[in-house]
């Protein structure tokens, strides 16, 4: 988990700075992209506002009449924002392997927003829980500031029967569940390590299982909502063009940064729709960056735990961001988009499904679920409901583990537009999604030759154990099957103070959106 939160941290960043990038580039009379008048457009570029204009009577006489005619058989239509995205911002290479020159504009950005990052996150929970409480609900008023603007636009409803119409034919693309896992993966944030690490400051007895249930069924909903807000505006933009909602769909970063763009500048003050827009995409960014960046400081504090670290956490802080801003900045050349979908598609996306099926199996069936439903029992006060125990033990391993078989079995090499990744990037690629998964099996072996046994039967069922101070932190926690059977002695390790100072009965925003004091954890 922490590996692959490193490989996120990494470009997730950069995918914020690009946001702060047209954030800034929106404080303007007229937006950038709006028009092909600009130094960077090709005489291939067709604005939407410059056919606009043609129809209104600057249109030459042996043009044709039809606007879709027009724009989509005269020629290839390139719009401006295309033209932006790939010849302005990112200036892009023609190859992976060609670096170019790294944009300044974009490492600027890229530093703006790691210090953004390491301001919020200086105290650790302290500070950051409280900016959560903006980054976690503003973007809910923008969401429905742009709701209520894209459902009154004409074409609206034709984009939104677009997003709500499946497409049966596309249920057995594996690479549609795969998308469809690493979505959940990412929202909720499973396999990534930041629960775990927010978990850890909740107190000894929170109602993890209402948390739980409360935050999966806001964040689907959530998506939905972001899908209506989304689709509604391309509609408008496919109405406005006379072509079908799917011409102007898109997936990635041409979603984000390509075809929505495009879709604001059909908008009256079509700046203020786009600052309001970006903005809350960074806000989104961040509180995911937070979380992420938090995961592996709390990780080296915890592993690390002498004195020394636990009171410079705000150093560690520092160079966690530092690494961070340095490794970021490849990513930022003329090539950097390619390397970010690589580390997007390999890094973050097979790991993620590997990782939690591991986990799901080891909790269930090493551990075992007796224990595991104990442990829940003896911190909420009941057991984990039924549908619960069923998904944990069958449901989500054997769906997980579909995808995966399913994933691989239908595998497609990863493509840009029209640009084919070459053979060493993708080895490239899987050596990233090995690197997190392969911690698993090899301190598997570590732990396995330094077990004491006679026999590997013997090694191996005393590695699978729990070590005799495993349990609650503080010996007030430690009831039923954790009782000790005689007076703890300070030899004895059992009462395990809090890992490190915040987490010392400190009020923080917990990943979940609700303020938790910790005093222990399991």
């Amino acid at each position: 988990m922490m590996v692959v939160s490193t490989y996120i941290g990494i470009y997730y960043n950069v995918v914020i700075c690009i946001a702060f990038y047209y954030f800034f580039s929106s404080m303007t009379h007229v937006l950038p992209w709006a028009y092909c008048n600009n130094p960077w457009n090709t005489p291939d570029c067709a604005g939407v506002l410059d056919a606009t204009n043609l129809t209104n009577g600057s249109r030459p006489a042996s043009l044709p009449s039809n606007l879709s005619h027009l724009l989509n058989h005269t020629f290839q239509r390139t719009s401006p924002s295309e033209e932006y995205w790939r010849l302005y911002v990112l200036k892009l290479s023609d190859d992976i392997g060609n670096l170019g020159e790294v944009r300044l504009p974009l490492l600027g950005c890229l530093g703006v927003s790691w210090v953004v990052v390491f301001l919020c996150l200086i105290r650790g929970v302290k500070s950051s829980g409280k900016v959560v409480y903006f980054t976690a609900t503003f973007p809910y008023v923008v969401l429905t500031i742009l709701f209520v603007r894209g459902v009154t636009l004409e074409g609206a409803f034709a984009g939104i029967m677009y997003y709500l119409t499946p497409q049966w034919d596309k249920i057995l693309e594996a690479k549609v569940w795969g998308d469809a896992a690493s979505q959940i993966f990412y929202s909720l944030g499973c396999a990534w390590g930041g629960l775990i690490t927010m978990a850890s400051y909740n107190k000894f007895h929170n109602n993890c299982y209402r948390d739980s249930v409360i935050i999966s069924i806001t964040n689907c909903a959530t998506s939905v909502y972001a899908g209506f807000v989304i689709f509604s505006i391309l509609g408008f933009m496919a109405n406005h063009l006379g072509v079908d909602v799917s011409r102007v769909a898109d997936h990635g970063p041409g979603l984000a940064f390509v075809a929505y763009p495009e879709a604001l500048t059909l908008l009256p003050i079509s700046p203020l729709w786009s600052l309001l827009f970006f903005f809350m995409l960074i806000l989104l960014g961040l509180g995911t960056q937070f979380c992420l960046l938090e995961t592996l400081v709390t990780a080296i504090v915890d592993e690390v735990g002498n004195e020394w670290i636990l009171q410079k956490k705000t150093y560690v802080t520092l160079g966690v961001a530092v690494a961070g801003f340095l490794l970021g900045i490849p990513l930022t050349s003329q090539a950097g988009i390619y390397w970010l979908l690589l580390m997007d598609n390999y890094a973050a996306s097979f790991s993620l499904v590997v990782i939690s099926c591991i986990m799901c199996v080891s909790i269930m069936y090493i551990y075992g679920h007796r224990n595991y439903f104990q442990d829940i029992q003896m911190m909420l006060g009941f057991t984990p409901p039924v549908f619960f125990q069923i998904c944990w033990r069958f449901v989500s391993p054997a769906i997980i583990f579909f995808i995966l078989i399913f994933t691989v079995i239908q595998y497609q090499p990863i493509t840009y537009n029209h640009y084919q990744y070459p053979g060493w990037a993708v080895v490239i690629g899987f050596l990233m999604a090995l690197s997190s998964v392969i911690c698993i099996p090899l301190y598997a072996l570590f732990q396995l030759c330094r077990t004491d046994g006679d026999t590997l039967l013997q090694r191996l069922k005393n590695a699978t154990k729990p070590s005799r101070d495993w349990g609650p932190a503080l010996l007030e926690h430690r009831t039923g099957r954790y009782a000790p059977t005689i007076a703890p002695s300070p030899e004895d390790g059992l009462e395990v103070q809090p890992l490190h100072p915040d987490k010392a009965q400190i009020p923080i925003m917990g990943s979940n959106g609700s303020s938790h004091l910790q005093d222990s954890r399991i």
